[in-house]
Protein backbone atom coordinates (compact mmCIF):
# COMPACT_ATOMS: atom_id res chain seq x y z
CA UNK A 1 0.00 0.00 0.00
CA UNK A 2 1.49 3.26 -1.42
CA UNK A 3 2.04 5.94 0.99
CA UNK A 4 0.07 9.61 0.39
CA UNK A 5 1.98 12.21 -0.62
CA UNK A 6 2.01 15.11 2.21
CA UNK A 7 0.24 18.38 0.91
CA UNK A 8 2.90 20.12 2.20
CA UNK A 9 5.31 18.59 0.98
CA UNK A 10 7.15 20.26 -2.50
CA UNK A 11 6.53 18.21 -5.90
CA UNK A 12 7.60 18.90 -9.28
CA UNK A 13 5.16 20.71 -11.76
CA UNK A 14 5.04 20.34 -15.01
CA UNK A 15 6.20 23.53 -17.31
CA UNK A 16 3.11 24.65 -19.26
CA UNK A 17 3.63 24.89 -23.25
CA UNK A 18 3.36 28.52 -24.59
CA UNK A 19 2.34 27.41 -28.21
CA UNK A 20 -0.71 25.49 -26.21
CA UNK A 21 -1.73 29.03 -24.53
CA UNK A 22 -1.28 30.50 -28.53
CA UNK A 23 -3.18 27.70 -29.86
CA UNK A 24 -6.17 27.52 -27.34
CA UNK A 25 -6.13 31.71 -27.65
CA UNK A 26 -6.58 31.85 -31.36
CA UNK A 27 -9.43 29.46 -30.91
CA UNK A 28 -11.14 31.54 -28.80
CA UNK A 29 -10.63 34.61 -31.16
CA UNK A 30 -12.20 32.47 -34.31
CA UNK A 31 -15.33 31.13 -32.41
CA UNK A 32 -15.80 35.08 -30.98
CA UNK A 33 -14.88 36.17 -34.89
CA UNK A 34 -17.60 33.35 -36.27
CA UNK A 35 -20.33 33.85 -33.57
CA UNK A 36 -19.73 37.69 -34.66
CA UNK A 37 -20.79 37.14 -37.81
CA UNK A 38 -22.99 34.41 -37.56
CA UNK A 39 -25.07 37.25 -35.51
CA UNK A 40 -24.74 39.88 -38.22
CA UNK A 41 -26.16 37.30 -40.39
CA UNK A 42 -29.48 36.44 -38.87
CA UNK A 43 -29.83 39.35 -37.97
CA UNK A 44 -29.77 40.95 -41.39
CA UNK A 45 -32.07 38.02 -42.64
CA UNK A 46 -34.66 39.03 -39.60
CA UNK A 47 -34.57 42.44 -41.40
CA UNK A 48 -35.05 41.26 -44.76
CA UNK A 49 -38.10 39.22 -43.86
CA UNK A 50 -39.42 42.07 -42.18
CA UNK A 51 -38.79 44.60 -44.81
CA UNK A 52 -40.43 42.29 -47.44
CA UNK A 53 -43.18 41.44 -45.20
CA UNK A 54 -43.83 45.36 -44.99
CA UNK A 55 -43.83 45.16 -48.64
CA UNK A 56 -46.03 42.68 -49.13
CA UNK A 57 -48.23 43.96 -46.50
CA UNK A 58 -48.56 47.28 -48.73
CA UNK A 59 -49.19 45.19 -51.75
CA UNK A 60 -51.91 43.40 -50.55
CA UNK A 61 -53.58 46.14 -49.14
CA UNK A 62 -53.01 48.02 -52.13
CA UNK A 63 -54.89 45.41 -54.49
CA UNK A 64 -57.61 45.24 -51.44
CA UNK A 65 -58.04 48.81 -51.56
CA UNK A 66 -57.83 48.45 -55.94
CA UNK A 67 -59.82 45.82 -55.83
CA UNK A 68 -62.94 47.10 -53.40
CA UNK A 69 -62.78 50.32 -55.96
CA UNK A 70 -63.08 48.35 -58.86
CA UNK A 71 -65.74 46.47 -57.26
CA UNK A 72 -67.47 49.67 -56.10
CA UNK A 73 -66.86 51.15 -59.95
CA UNK A 74 -68.74 48.08 -61.16
CA UNK A 75 -71.66 48.04 -58.74
CA UNK A 76 -72.23 51.37 -59.97
CA UNK A 77 -72.42 51.23 -63.52
CA UNK A 78 -74.63 48.38 -62.81
CA UNK A 79 -76.71 50.10 -60.69
CA UNK A 80 -76.07 53.15 -62.96
CA UNK A 81 -77.37 51.41 -66.26
CA UNK A 82 -80.88 51.28 -65.05
CA UNK A 83 -81.03 54.97 -64.57
CA UNK A 84 -78.63 55.79 -67.99
CA UNK A 85 -80.75 54.05 -70.02
CA UNK A 86 -84.12 55.91 -68.50
CA UNK A 87 -82.85 58.95 -69.26
CA UNK A 88 -81.48 58.04 -73.07
CA UNK A 89 -85.12 56.68 -73.69
CA UNK A 90 -86.51 59.69 -72.26
CA UNK A 91 -84.27 61.64 -73.93
CA UNK A 92 -85.09 60.12 -77.49
CA UNK A 93 -88.47 59.92 -76.42
CA UNK A 94 -88.71 63.44 -76.36
CA UNK A 95 -87.51 64.49 -79.37
CA UNK A 96 -89.04 61.76 -81.22
CA UNK A 97 -91.94 63.97 -80.29
CA UNK A 98 -90.09 67.26 -80.51
CA UNK A 99 -89.40 66.07 -84.21
CA UNK A 100 -92.67 65.63 -85.07
CA UNK A 101 -93.64 68.65 -84.04
CA UNK A 102 -91.27 70.44 -85.99
CA UNK A 103 -92.21 67.89 -89.10
CA UNK A 104 -96.27 68.61 -88.47
CA UNK A 105 -95.69 72.25 -88.24
CA UNK A 106 -95.98 74.63 -91.08
CA UNK A 107 -92.57 76.89 -90.36
CA UNK A 108 -91.19 78.44 -93.13
CA UNK A 109 -87.16 77.89 -93.03
CA UNK A 110 -85.05 80.29 -94.65
CA UNK A 111 -83.67 78.05 -97.32
CA UNK A 112 -80.33 80.19 -97.62
CA UNK A 113 -79.71 79.33 -94.00
CA UNK A 114 -79.35 83.10 -92.58
CA UNK A 115 -79.63 84.23 -89.33
CA UNK A 116 -78.82 87.11 -87.01
CA UNK A 117 -77.28 86.30 -83.98
CA UNK A 118 -76.34 83.15 -81.80
CA UNK A 119 -79.87 82.59 -80.84
CA UNK A 120 -80.80 82.40 -84.78
CA UNK A 121 -78.16 80.08 -85.68
CA UNK A 122 -79.24 77.85 -82.77
CA UNK A 123 -82.69 77.57 -83.85
CA UNK A 124 -81.58 76.96 -87.39
CA UNK A 125 -79.22 73.72 -85.82
CA UNK A 126 -81.72 72.71 -83.31
CA UNK A 127 -84.12 72.06 -86.54
CA UNK A 128 -82.00 69.81 -88.54
CA UNK A 129 -80.85 68.29 -85.75
CA UNK A 130 -84.62 67.42 -84.81
CA UNK A 131 -85.57 66.60 -88.43
CA UNK A 132 -82.42 64.87 -88.76
CA UNK A 133 -81.49 66.21 -91.97
CA UNK A 134 -77.80 65.28 -91.77
CA UNK A 135 -76.88 67.14 -95.10
CA UNK A 136 -78.65 70.19 -94.23
CA UNK A 137 -76.64 70.07 -91.05
CA UNK A 138 -73.32 70.01 -92.78
CA UNK A 139 -74.19 72.23 -95.20
CA UNK A 140 -74.91 75.09 -92.79
CA UNK A 141 -71.88 74.74 -90.76
CA UNK A 142 -69.45 74.64 -93.85
CA UNK A 143 -70.96 77.55 -94.88
CA UNK A 144 -70.60 79.69 -91.42
CA UNK A 145 -66.48 79.11 -90.63
CA UNK A 146 -65.99 82.90 -90.28
CA UNK A 147 -68.45 82.23 -86.95
CA UNK A 148 -66.63 79.28 -86.20
CA UNK A 149 -66.28 80.74 -82.35
CA UNK A 150 -70.18 80.62 -82.12
CA UNK A 151 -70.61 77.48 -84.01
CA UNK A 152 -68.51 75.47 -81.26
CA UNK A 153 -70.88 77.07 -78.31
CA UNK A 154 -73.89 75.91 -80.39
CA UNK A 155 -73.46 73.01 -81.68
CA UNK A 156 -73.23 70.75 -78.78
CA UNK A 157 -76.36 72.06 -77.78
CA UNK A 158 -78.06 71.48 -81.08
CA UNK A 159 -76.88 67.97 -81.22
CA UNK A 160 -78.40 66.94 -77.76
CA UNK A 161 -81.95 67.22 -79.81
CA UNK A 162 -81.33 64.45 -82.18
CA UNK A 163 -82.70 61.31 -81.53
CA UNK A 164 -79.16 58.96 -82.44
CA UNK A 165 -76.49 61.99 -82.22
CA UNK A 166 -73.71 59.18 -83.13
CA UNK A 167 -75.44 58.16 -85.93
CA UNK A 168 -76.31 61.97 -87.28
CA UNK A 169 -72.80 62.95 -87.02
CA UNK A 170 -71.39 60.25 -88.78
CA UNK A 171 -73.83 60.89 -91.51
CA UNK A 172 -73.26 64.60 -91.52
CA UNK A 173 -69.24 63.94 -91.96
CA UNK A 174 -69.88 61.20 -94.34
CA UNK A 175 -68.63 63.04 -97.51
CA UNK A 176 -65.37 64.16 -96.32
CA UNK A 177 -64.78 60.97 -94.05
CA UNK A 178 -63.38 58.86 -94.14
CA UNK A 179 -62.74 59.42 -97.79
CA UNK A 180 -63.53 62.95 -99.64
CA UNK A 181 -66.37 61.79 -102.21
CA UNK A 182 -65.86 65.12 -103.58
CA UNK A 183 -62.29 63.46 -105.20
CA UNK A 184 -60.16 65.74 -107.73
CA UNK A 185 -62.81 68.92 -107.77
CA UNK A 186 -63.09 69.14 -104.01
CA UNK A 187 -62.24 72.25 -103.26
CA UNK A 188 -61.48 73.95 -99.81
CA UNK A 189 -60.55 71.63 -97.09
CA UNK A 190 -63.40 70.67 -94.79
CA UNK A 191 -61.54 68.73 -91.87
CA UNK A 192 -61.75 71.69 -89.42
CA UNK A 193 -65.33 71.26 -90.19
CA UNK A 194 -65.65 67.36 -89.06
CA UNK A 195 -63.36 68.14 -86.08
CA UNK A 196 -65.51 70.69 -84.64
CA UNK A 197 -69.02 68.61 -85.07
CA UNK A 198 -66.40 65.52 -83.87
CA UNK A 199 -65.93 67.51 -81.15
CA UNK A 200 -69.40 69.03 -80.22
CA UNK A 201 -70.52 65.29 -80.07
CA UNK A 202 -68.60 64.28 -76.84
CA UNK A 203 -70.42 66.03 -74.11
CA UNK A 204 -73.56 64.81 -76.07
CA UNK A 205 -72.54 61.00 -75.71
CA UNK A 206 -71.22 61.19 -72.36
CA UNK A 207 -72.82 58.73 -69.19
CA UNK A 208 -75.06 61.57 -67.37
CA UNK A 209 -74.69 59.44 -64.22
CA UNK A 210 -71.03 58.33 -64.00
CA UNK A 211 -69.60 60.84 -66.76
CA UNK A 212 -66.92 60.71 -69.29
CA UNK A 213 -66.00 56.97 -67.99
CA UNK A 214 -68.79 55.59 -70.28
CA UNK A 215 -69.87 56.74 -73.92
CA UNK A 216 -73.74 56.51 -74.60
CA UNK A 217 -72.93 55.01 -78.49
CA UNK A 218 -75.29 51.65 -79.69
CA UNK A 219 -73.17 48.84 -80.23
CA UNK A 220 -74.36 49.27 -83.63
CA UNK A 221 -72.99 52.57 -84.35
CA UNK A 222 -69.52 51.51 -82.44
CA UNK A 223 -69.29 49.01 -85.16
CA UNK A 224 -69.66 51.32 -87.87
CA UNK A 225 -66.99 53.78 -86.51
CA UNK A 226 -64.92 50.90 -86.38
CA UNK A 227 -65.16 50.28 -89.95
CA UNK A 228 -64.99 54.13 -90.62
CA UNK A 229 -61.49 53.77 -88.75
CA UNK A 230 -59.98 50.94 -90.97
CA UNK A 231 -61.48 52.35 -94.04
CA UNK A 232 -59.30 55.66 -93.37
CA UNK A 233 -56.86 53.61 -92.54
CA UNK A 234 -56.49 51.67 -96.11
CA UNK A 235 -57.08 55.25 -97.37
CA UNK A 236 -53.69 55.87 -95.84
CA UNK A 237 -52.03 53.56 -97.10
CA UNK A 238 -53.13 54.38 -101.09
CA UNK A 239 -52.07 58.09 -100.26
CA UNK A 240 -48.97 57.02 -99.51
CA UNK A 241 -48.40 56.56 -95.98
CA UNK A 242 -48.19 58.74 -92.72
CA UNK A 243 -45.28 60.85 -94.52
CA UNK A 244 -48.05 62.06 -97.42
CA UNK A 245 -51.15 62.43 -95.58
CA UNK A 246 -52.21 65.69 -94.45
CA UNK A 247 -52.38 66.94 -90.98
CA UNK A 248 -56.27 67.89 -90.80
CA UNK A 249 -57.16 64.46 -92.16
CA UNK A 250 -54.39 63.30 -89.21
CA UNK A 251 -56.36 65.52 -87.12
CA UNK A 252 -60.29 64.46 -87.92
CA UNK A 253 -59.25 60.87 -87.46
CA UNK A 254 -57.49 60.87 -83.97
CA UNK A 255 -61.04 62.93 -83.13
CA UNK A 256 -62.63 59.75 -84.35
CA UNK A 257 -61.03 57.61 -82.53
CA UNK A 258 -61.59 59.11 -79.12
CA UNK A 259 -65.24 60.88 -79.73
CA UNK A 260 -66.77 57.05 -80.23
CA UNK A 261 -64.00 55.40 -77.75
CA UNK A 262 -62.71 52.98 -80.50
CA UNK A 263 -58.78 53.20 -79.48
CA UNK A 264 -57.00 49.92 -79.83
CA UNK A 265 -54.34 49.21 -77.76
CA UNK A 266 -52.46 47.39 -80.31
CA UNK A 267 -52.31 50.24 -82.56
CA UNK A 268 -51.10 52.53 -80.08
CA UNK A 269 -47.31 53.07 -82.19
CA UNK A 270 -49.57 53.75 -85.26
CA UNK A 271 -51.38 56.76 -83.09
CA UNK A 272 -47.72 57.89 -82.18
CA UNK A 273 -46.28 58.22 -85.32
CA UNK A 274 -49.31 60.37 -86.48
CA UNK A 275 -49.26 62.42 -83.25
CA UNK A 276 -45.67 63.19 -84.12
CA UNK A 277 -45.98 63.86 -87.72
CA UNK A 278 -48.82 66.30 -86.97
CA UNK A 279 -47.29 67.85 -83.89
CA UNK A 280 -47.80 71.27 -84.61
CA UNK A 281 -51.61 71.11 -84.30
CA UNK A 282 -52.80 72.44 -81.26
CA UNK A 283 -54.98 70.03 -80.33
CA UNK A 284 -52.57 67.18 -80.49
CA UNK A 285 -51.43 67.10 -77.30
CA UNK A 286 -54.60 66.74 -75.39
CA UNK A 287 -55.37 64.30 -78.21
CA UNK A 288 -52.03 62.03 -77.80
CA UNK A 289 -52.95 61.69 -73.75
CA UNK A 290 -57.01 60.80 -74.96
CA UNK A 291 -55.14 58.26 -76.85
CA UNK A 292 -53.34 56.66 -74.24
CA UNK A 293 -49.83 57.95 -75.00
CA UNK A 294 -49.00 59.81 -72.07
CA UNK A 295 -46.40 57.21 -71.21
CA UNK A 296 -44.63 57.41 -74.09
CA UNK A 297 -44.75 61.07 -73.76
CA UNK A 298 -41.04 61.60 -72.70
CA UNK A 299 -39.45 59.73 -76.26
CA UNK A 300 -41.90 62.00 -78.04
CA UNK A 301 -40.74 64.98 -76.41
CA UNK A 302 -36.90 63.81 -77.27
CA UNK A 303 -38.13 62.63 -80.90
CA UNK A 304 -39.39 66.32 -81.61
CA UNK A 305 -36.09 68.10 -80.19
CA UNK A 306 -34.53 66.09 -82.42
CA UNK A 307 -36.51 67.25 -84.96
CA UNK A 308 -35.85 70.82 -84.76
CA UNK A 309 -39.47 70.84 -83.23
CA UNK A 310 -38.55 72.57 -79.91
CA UNK A 311 -41.56 74.68 -79.94
CA UNK A 312 -43.72 71.79 -80.24
CA UNK A 313 -42.10 70.09 -77.37
CA UNK A 314 -43.02 72.15 -75.38
CA UNK A 315 -47.01 72.13 -76.01
CA UNK A 316 -46.16 68.88 -74.90
CA UNK A 317 -44.50 69.51 -72.06
CA UNK A 318 -46.83 71.43 -70.44
CA UNK A 319 -49.86 68.97 -71.21
CA UNK A 320 -48.14 66.36 -69.20
CA UNK A 321 -45.96 68.17 -66.79
CA UNK A 322 -42.44 67.30 -67.79
CA UNK A 323 -41.52 70.98 -67.56
CA UNK A 324 -38.83 70.07 -64.80
CA UNK A 325 -37.31 67.51 -67.26
CA UNK A 326 -37.64 69.75 -70.35
CA UNK A 327 -37.35 73.69 -69.17
CA UNK A 328 -39.03 75.53 -71.35
CA UNK A 329 -36.82 78.59 -71.83
CA UNK A 330 -33.47 76.53 -73.31
CA UNK A 331 -35.70 75.06 -75.95
CA UNK A 332 -37.44 78.25 -77.00
CA UNK A 333 -33.69 79.36 -77.23
CA UNK A 334 -32.75 76.60 -79.42
CA UNK A 335 -35.97 77.37 -81.47
CA UNK A 336 -34.97 80.71 -81.91
CA UNK A 337 -31.43 79.58 -83.29
CA UNK A 338 -32.46 77.63 -85.65
CA UNK A 339 -34.41 79.89 -87.29
CA UNK A 340 -32.01 82.44 -87.79
CA UNK A 341 -29.54 80.01 -89.31
CA UNK A 342 -32.52 78.84 -91.73
CA UNK A 343 -32.83 82.40 -92.23
CA UNK A 344 -29.25 82.53 -93.24
CA UNK A 345 -29.44 79.56 -95.20
CA UNK A 346 -32.06 81.29 -97.15
CA UNK A 347 -29.77 84.27 -97.92
CA UNK A 348 -27.06 82.14 -99.49
CA UNK A 349 -29.26 80.22 -101.93
CA UNK A 350 -28.33 81.62 -105.37
CA UNK A 351 -31.79 79.62 -106.13
CA UNK A 352 -33.15 82.61 -104.56
CA UNK A 353 -30.74 85.70 -105.19
CA UNK A 354 -34.67 87.59 -106.40
CA UNK A 355 -36.24 87.29 -103.43
CA UNK A 356 -33.72 86.27 -100.52
CA UNK A 357 -34.09 88.97 -97.98
CA UNK A 358 -37.86 88.95 -98.34
CA UNK A 359 -38.52 85.06 -97.80
CA UNK A 360 -35.06 85.00 -94.75
CA UNK A 361 -37.21 88.02 -93.11
CA UNK A 362 -39.80 86.08 -93.53
CA UNK A 363 -38.75 83.15 -91.82
CA UNK A 364 -37.34 85.17 -88.91
CA UNK A 365 -40.43 87.19 -88.31
CA UNK A 366 -42.73 83.88 -87.92
CA UNK A 367 -40.22 82.17 -85.52
CA UNK A 368 -40.47 85.35 -83.41
CA UNK A 369 -43.74 85.70 -83.35
CA UNK A 370 -44.40 82.37 -82.30
CA UNK A 371 -42.14 82.19 -79.51
CA UNK A 372 -43.53 85.52 -78.26
CA UNK A 373 -47.06 84.04 -78.03
CA UNK A 374 -45.49 81.09 -76.11
CA UNK A 375 -43.96 82.92 -73.52
CA UNK A 376 -47.10 84.76 -73.18
CA UNK A 377 -49.62 81.85 -73.20
CA UNK A 378 -46.85 80.02 -70.43
CA UNK A 379 -46.24 83.00 -68.32
CA UNK A 380 -42.39 82.72 -68.80
CA UNK A 381 -41.98 86.72 -68.94
CA UNK A 382 -39.60 86.28 -65.57
CA UNK A 383 -37.58 83.45 -67.42
CA UNK A 384 -37.28 84.69 -70.87
CA UNK A 385 -38.00 88.67 -70.97
CA UNK A 386 -39.59 89.24 -74.63
CA UNK A 387 -38.54 92.78 -75.10
CA UNK A 388 -35.56 92.08 -77.25
CA UNK A 389 -37.71 89.93 -79.13
CA UNK A 390 -40.47 92.14 -79.73
CA UNK A 391 -37.84 95.01 -80.62
CA UNK A 392 -36.25 92.93 -83.14
CA UNK A 393 -39.80 92.24 -84.52
CA UNK A 394 -40.21 95.76 -84.71
CA UNK A 395 -37.37 96.32 -86.62
CA UNK A 396 -37.86 93.47 -89.24
CA UNK A 397 -41.15 94.79 -90.06
CA UNK A 398 -40.17 97.83 -90.32
CA UNK A 399 -37.41 97.38 -92.82
CA UNK A 400 -40.23 95.94 -94.93
CA UNK A 401 -42.32 99.15 -94.28
CA UNK A 402 -39.47 101.05 -95.71
CA UNK A 403 -38.72 98.53 -98.88
CA UNK A 404 -42.12 99.07 -99.66
CA UNK A 405 -42.64 103.00 -99.57
CA UNK A 406 -41.90 104.29 -103.35
CA UNK A 407 -39.26 107.52 -103.37
CA UNK A 408 -40.95 110.54 -103.49
CA UNK A 409 -39.29 112.67 -107.08
CA UNK A 410 -40.31 115.99 -108.60
CA UNK A 411 -42.40 115.41 -111.32
CA UNK A 412 -40.26 117.91 -113.86
CA UNK A 413 -36.93 115.70 -113.07
CA UNK A 414 -35.47 114.14 -116.30
CA UNK A 415 -32.55 112.29 -116.53
CA UNK A 416 -31.18 110.36 -119.68
CA UNK A 417 -31.22 106.61 -119.96
CA UNK A 418 -30.01 106.33 -123.65
CA UNK A 419 -28.51 107.69 -126.31
CA UNK A 420 -31.35 109.88 -127.37
CA UNK A 421 -33.65 107.35 -128.97
CA UNK A 422 -37.16 107.78 -129.11
CA UNK A 423 -39.21 105.86 -125.68
CA UNK A 424 -42.50 105.83 -124.55
CA UNK A 425 -44.27 108.26 -122.37
CA UNK A 426 -43.38 107.86 -118.41
CA UNK A 427 -46.05 105.61 -116.83
CA UNK A 428 -46.31 106.95 -112.86
CA UNK A 429 -44.90 104.09 -109.93
CA UNK A 430 -41.88 102.85 -112.74
CA UNK A 431 -38.30 103.94 -111.43
CA UNK A 432 -37.66 106.65 -110.26
CA UNK A 433 -34.10 107.21 -111.05
CA UNK A 434 -34.88 107.23 -114.96
CA UNK A 435 -37.18 109.42 -116.99
CA UNK A 436 -38.09 108.46 -120.52
CA UNK A 437 -39.08 110.70 -122.66
CA UNK A 438 -41.59 110.02 -125.91
CA UNK A 439 -39.78 112.54 -128.28
CA UNK A 440 -36.23 112.60 -128.94
CA UNK A 441 -34.97 115.79 -127.07
CA UNK A 442 -31.72 117.77 -128.21
CA UNK A 443 -28.60 117.70 -126.59
CA UNK A 444 -29.20 121.50 -125.61
CA UNK A 445 -32.18 121.17 -123.48
CA UNK A 446 -30.82 117.75 -121.82
CA UNK A 447 -29.28 118.99 -118.46
CA UNK A 448 -27.88 116.91 -115.46
CA UNK A 449 -26.93 119.04 -112.20
CA UNK A 450 -23.73 116.39 -112.17
CA UNK A 451 -22.60 116.33 -115.65
CA UNK A 452 -21.47 119.06 -118.00
CA UNK A 453 -23.99 119.82 -120.88
CA UNK A 454 -22.39 118.48 -125.08
CA UNK A 455 -23.09 119.76 -128.23
CA UNK A 456 -23.85 115.94 -129.46
CA UNK A 457 -25.44 113.14 -127.97
CA UNK A 458 -23.32 112.10 -125.03
CA UNK A 459 -22.92 108.27 -124.90
CA UNK A 460 -25.10 106.37 -123.14
CA UNK A 461 -24.45 105.60 -119.20
CA UNK A 462 -24.61 102.06 -117.82
CA UNK A 463 -28.50 100.87 -117.89
CA UNK A 464 -30.14 100.67 -114.68
CA UNK A 465 -31.84 96.84 -114.53
CA UNK A 466 -33.64 96.10 -117.72
CA UNK A 467 -37.45 97.89 -117.36
CA UNK A 468 -38.76 95.78 -120.30
CA UNK A 469 -37.67 92.28 -119.35
CA UNK A 470 -35.53 91.29 -122.94
CA UNK A 471 -37.77 93.08 -124.91
CA UNK A 472 -35.91 96.17 -126.73
CA UNK A 473 -37.97 99.90 -126.17
CA UNK A 474 -40.55 100.01 -129.09
CA UNK A 475 -39.50 102.06 -132.33
CA UNK A 476 -42.66 103.93 -132.92
CA UNK A 477 -43.43 105.95 -129.90
CA UNK A 478 -46.61 106.53 -130.69
CA UNK A 479 -47.73 102.85 -130.37
CA UNK A 480 -47.14 102.69 -126.88
CA UNK A 481 -50.09 102.86 -124.69
CA UNK A 482 -49.91 102.62 -121.03
CA UNK A 483 -53.00 101.38 -120.57
CA UNK A 484 -52.70 98.16 -123.16
CA UNK A 485 -49.14 96.97 -122.19
CA UNK A 486 -49.02 94.25 -119.99
CA UNK A 487 -46.93 94.42 -116.76
CA UNK A 488 -43.90 93.09 -117.17
CA UNK A 489 -42.87 89.69 -114.93
CA UNK A 490 -41.71 90.27 -111.31
CA UNK A 491 -39.11 87.61 -111.97
CA UNK A 492 -37.47 90.01 -114.34
CA UNK A 493 -36.91 92.76 -111.55
CA UNK A 494 -34.11 91.24 -109.52
CA UNK A 495 -34.11 94.21 -107.16
CA UNK A 496 -36.96 95.86 -105.10
CA UNK A 497 -39.57 97.92 -107.30
CA UNK A 498 -39.31 101.62 -107.57
CA UNK A 499 -41.77 104.52 -109.09
CA UNK A 500 -41.65 106.45 -112.30
CA UNK A 501 -42.49 110.27 -111.70
CA UNK A 502 -46.01 111.45 -113.44
CA UNK A 503 -45.14 112.85 -116.57
CA UNK A 504 -46.86 115.95 -117.50
CA UNK A 505 -50.01 114.98 -118.62
CA UNK A 506 -49.63 111.54 -119.67
CA UNK A 507 -48.74 110.46 -116.03
CA UNK A 508 -52.30 108.75 -114.75
CA UNK A 509 -50.43 108.45 -110.96
CA UNK A 510 -51.46 105.05 -111.07
CA UNK A 511 -49.57 101.93 -109.21
CA UNK A 512 -48.21 99.62 -111.27
CA UNK A 513 -49.80 95.87 -111.46
CA UNK A 514 -46.13 94.10 -110.85
CA UNK A 515 -46.01 96.21 -107.36
CA UNK A 516 -48.39 94.40 -105.51
CA UNK A 517 -47.49 90.73 -106.64
CA UNK A 518 -43.83 90.92 -106.00
CA UNK A 519 -44.46 91.25 -102.21
CA UNK A 520 -46.66 88.56 -102.19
Amino acid sequence: MGSIPDPGELTELTQPSFDEFQRQTSLMTSCTLLWKELSDHINSLEQNLMKQSETLKRKIEALDSETKASLDSLKKRELSIEDSVKIALSRVEFNTKAAMRTLGDDVEDNPDGEVDDGDGLLQHLKSTCLKMEAKEFWSFVIGKKKEIDLLREKIPAALSECIDPARFVMEAISEVFPVDKRGNEGGSDLAWACVLILESLIPVVVDPVIGKSRILVTPSMKEQAKEIAETWKKSLEERGGIENVKTPDVHTFLQHLVTFGIVKKEDLEFYRKLVVASAWRKQMPKLAVSLGLGDQMPDMIEELISKGQQLDAVHFTYEVGLVDKFPPVPLLKSFLRDAKKAASSILDDPNNSGRAAQLAARKEQSALRAVIKCIEEYKLEAEFPPENLKKRLEQLEKTKTEKRKPVVVPANKRTRVNNGGPMPPAKAGRLTNAYVSSFPAPPPFVRSPSHTQYPAPVPGYPSPPPMYGSRSPPTNPYAYSPEAAPPPLAGSYPGAPMNYPAYGGYGNGLAPAYQQAYYR
